[in-house]
C-alpha cells in the first residue's frame, strides 16, 4: 500500500519536518498536494496554528483563540473543512503525492482529511501522514496493517516519497 506515517517525539517537530519535506520535494520536481502545519508561539503559552495548502497556499488559521484559561481543543473545524475542500480540488489535478500534516481527532472520528486519504489511495497515489501516539490506534484501524512507519528524519521521508513517486511514474 502507498501510505506511510511519521511521528516526531517533541511537540511541533512533525510539523516542521513535513514543511521542510514539502519544500525539498518541490525542489526535486515532485508535486505535492495536502497540508503542512505552521505553528507560531504566542504570549499566552498556546501557539497559533495555520495550515499551508500545498503546493502554494493559501495559508489558513485553523486555531481559535479560546482565552488563556482554556483547556479544550482550539481547532476551528470550519476552517479545517475549508482546507479539506481546497485539497480535494487539488487532488483532481494529478499531483504526485498527498501529504496530510496530521491524522487527528477529526480524522479518527471519520471527518477531516479521512476521505481524501482514501481517495488518494484508491488512485494509487502515495500518501504521507503526520501522526501522534494518541491517534495511532484509530489510524491503524483505518488503514490496516500495511502502513509503513518512517523515522522522523527528512532523509527517511524523502527517500520513501521519491521511491513511491518513481514507482508511480514508471507504472503510468
Amino acid at each position: 500500500m502507498n501510505i506511510a506515517y511519521t511521528m516526531a517525539a517533541d511537540r511541533g517537530n512533525t510539523d516542521l519536518l513535513l514543511g521542510q519535506l514539502a519544500e525539498t520535494l518541490a525542489a526535486h520536481g515532485i508535486t505535492c498536494c495536502g497540508t503542512v502545519q505552521i505553528n507560531t508561539d504566542c504570549p499566552t503559552g498556546h501557539c497559533d496554528m495555520d495550515v499551508k495548502v500545498l503546493p502554494d497556499g493559501p495559508i489558513l488559521r485553523i486555531s481559535q483563540n479560546l482565552g488563556s484559561g482554556s483547556k479544550g481543543c482550539r481547532l476551528d473545524p470550519s476552517v479545517l473543512e475549508e482546507a479539506v475542500e481546497l485539497v480535494a480540488h487539488r487532488l483532481t489535478t494529478g499531483p504526485d503525492l498527498l501529504i496530510i500534516n496530521k491524522f487527528g481527532k477529526h480524522e479518527a472520528e471519520g471527518r477531516g482529511f479521512r476521505t481524501l486519504i482514501a481517495d488518494a489511495l484508491m488512485r494509487d497515489m502515495p500518501v504521507l501522514v503526520g501522526l501522534n501516539a494518541l491517534n495511532l490506534p484509530a489510524f491503524e484501524a483505518f488503514v490496516g496493517a500495511e502502513v509503513t512507519r518512517l523515522e522522523p528524519t527528512c532523509d527517511a521521508l524523502f527517500t520513501w516519497c521519491q521511491n513511491k513517486v518513481s514507482q508511480m511514474r514508471s507504472a503510468a
